[in-house]
């Protein structure tokens, strides 16, 4: 395991942890039925007001509320499950159970390592061709 790998994943259990922590349901949030789900941006696209607007709107196409905005990279949202039976009508790739939006976190660090690498390996190239 690498050093990044190591700390993607005390992050991200840190964030599991977290979320337990703030979604204390209340008794009227857990009479009758409902489904719950953190939506995350590994790149904090919540920030953008018109991101989050148009990630509500996705949602609600499939029933989903938003609940609350934790911070720039998770949204919680509710729907009743007799929204189901809509699913099978929802636009094409739409996926009404996503917990995901944009990159994920596993291939965001892949990208920035991968970057890293190259940028190493093309520096070593400079100094080896130029000097």
């Amino acid at each position: 395991m690498t050093g990044a790998h190591i700390a993607a994943h005390i992050r991200a259990e840190k964030k599991r942890k977290e979320e337990e922590m703030m979604t204390a349901y209340r008794s009227d949030d857990l009479s009758g039925d409902w489904e719950f789900k953190i939506l995350r941006s590994a790149t904090g696209a919540f920030r953008n007001p018109a991101v989050q607007a148009q990630v509500e709107a996705e949602e609600a196409l499939a029933g989903w509320t938003l609940l609350e905005k934790f911070d720039n990279e998770r949204l919680r949202f509710k729907r009743p499950p007799g929204a189901r039976r809509r699913d099978e009508m929802l636009p094409r790739g739409l996926d009404p159970y996503r917990t995901s939006y944009g990159i994920n976190e596993g291939a965001l660090a892949f990208w920035i390592v991968a970057a890293i690498l190259l940028a190493g390996a093309l520096a070593g190239w400079v100094v080896q061709t130029f000097f």
